[in-house]
């Protein structure tokens, strides 16, 4: 199995009021949990955080600070209310500027449409000194990366795109595999059990998640490592487990 300390971690930033008055449903977090897990990176840790330059340069420095990676959505659009290219700049100490390949970018974009390219939309532009570009094939207005921060636009379609073209960049792992099993008993019948088998096979983790439909209680136990053998090796015990109890209620 692949050592703990060589597996790259990453957390998640998402910015804006709308997301904490349930206003918006973020649809970003559960996306970029399955791209992470497909790269063989572990995503430790999402916050979400209003639109306050404090509370977002807190944030950024802690978790920049502890994971490999980081990804921020939301707040860079155009208007007031969209501050995480300042709050970055001001997190990394630098300025914040009209990076010259976003402008021209962006100038060409709203030329192509026939639209202005005013003042408010000029703003998508701005980012801190010396940030390399993120391309954003749906809505042209770059993201960018400072660090091993990845700032990203909030929407999902277009976070989504900026994802994907942030991964190949990125160093992973190999991959979690997992295994579910169906299991008819409820945690209280096998609680005790499970606990044993996970110490069993301590490079694996093995979850628990109860259930309740017509017929009662019932559980999914799923066992998760980056080595398959050994989630066979623990997925076996489990169900030798639940042969064990069905014998015992027999």
């Amino acid at each position: 199995m692949t050592d703990a300390t060589a597996i790259p971690t990453a957390a998640m930033l998402a910015i804006g009021d709308e997301l904490l008055s349930g206003r918006t449903k973020d649809r970003n977090i559960g996306h970029l949990a399955d791209q992470m897990t497909l790269a063989g990176i572990e995503l430790k840790e999402v916050r979400i955080v209003a639109d306050d330059q404090d509370a977002i340069v807190e944030a950024v420095d802690a978790l920049s600070g502890r994971y490999t990676y980081v990804f921020t959505s939301g707040g860079i659009g155009g208007t007031h209310d969209d501050i995480t290219a300042d709050a970055v700049s001001a997190a990394f100490g630098r300025p914040c500027i009209y990076n010259d390949e976003a402008m021209a970018i962006l100038t060409a974009h709203y030329q192509r449409r026939g639209v202005e390219f005013t003042s408010s939309r000029q703003r998508m532009a701005r980012m801190p000194e010396g940030a390399a570009l993120i391309e954003n094939p749906v809505s042209a207005a770059p993201g960018f990366i400072i660090g091993n921060v990845h700032v990203m636009a909030g929407v999902p379609q277009v976070f989504e795109a900026m994802l994907a073209n942030v991964l190949p960049t990125l160093k992973g792992a190999a991959p979690v595999i997992s295994e579910a099993i169906d299991c008819p008993y409820g945690e209280g019948d096998y609680g005790a059990l499970l606990a044993d088998i996970q110490k069993a096979h301590p490079q694996t983790s093995i979850g628990s998640y109860p259930r309740f439909g017509a017929d009662g209680f019932h559980s999914q136990i799923v066992v998760r490592a980056r080595d398959r053998s050994l989630v066979e090796a623990a997925a076996s015990a489990v169900r030798e487990m639940i042969v064990t109890l069905e014998r015992k209620r027999g």
